[in-house]
């Protein structure tokens, strides 16, 4: 796969495990059903006459299974970010769900780096949203990113 090809496979993994987070959140539906759903009907799909970009199904099952893994970890990082005052429960379900696994790939996924994780997720929230939630996600996601990733050893 080539170089472009594999960065848009990623950004369609990316809003694809948004979008799963989300119907996690909302449906409560079961990790492995969500994970099969969207394997069979929803990555790289064509829904209404629209064909969606192929996800790399390995990179969005990490997206989704290390969000939920480490919810607790995540959700505390981020909320350490917010302005005083603000938690996670006043923040729109999409809006978490893009600061969630924002933060996780910063966390966990070090061979990314943290220029691109920042700009793919604010790509991810200008899709939904207007110009002062995406400059509200680069704000945070920097924040973290420079947290975590200073504490981070330099892969070798």
């Amino acid at each position: 796969m080539s170089g472009a090809a594999r960065s848009r496979s990623r950004s369609a993994a990316r809003l694809a495990a948004v979008q799963a987070l989300y119907q996690q959140d909302m449906e409560s539906t079961p990790l492995a059903r969500l994970l099969d759903e969207f394997h069979q009907h929803r990555l790289g799909a064509e829904i209404d006459d629209e064909r969606y970009t192929q996800a790399e199904v390995a990179f969005f099952d990490d997206l989704v299974r290390g969000v939920t893994a480490r919810s607790d970890e995540i959700d505390a990082t981020i909320e350490a970010h917010l302005a005083t005052g603000w938690n996670l429960a006043r923040l729109d379900k999409p809006l978490r769900q893009i600061l969630r696994a924002g933060t996780y790939e910063l966390m966990a996924r070090i061979d990314v780096p943290t220029k691109a994780v920042i700009t793919e997720y604010v790509d991810v929230a200008d899709a939904f949203y207007d110009k002062r939630e995406t400059g509200f996600v680069n704000g945070i996601l920097d924040k973290i990113g420079q947290k975590v990733r200073s504490s981070t050893p330099p892969s070798a």
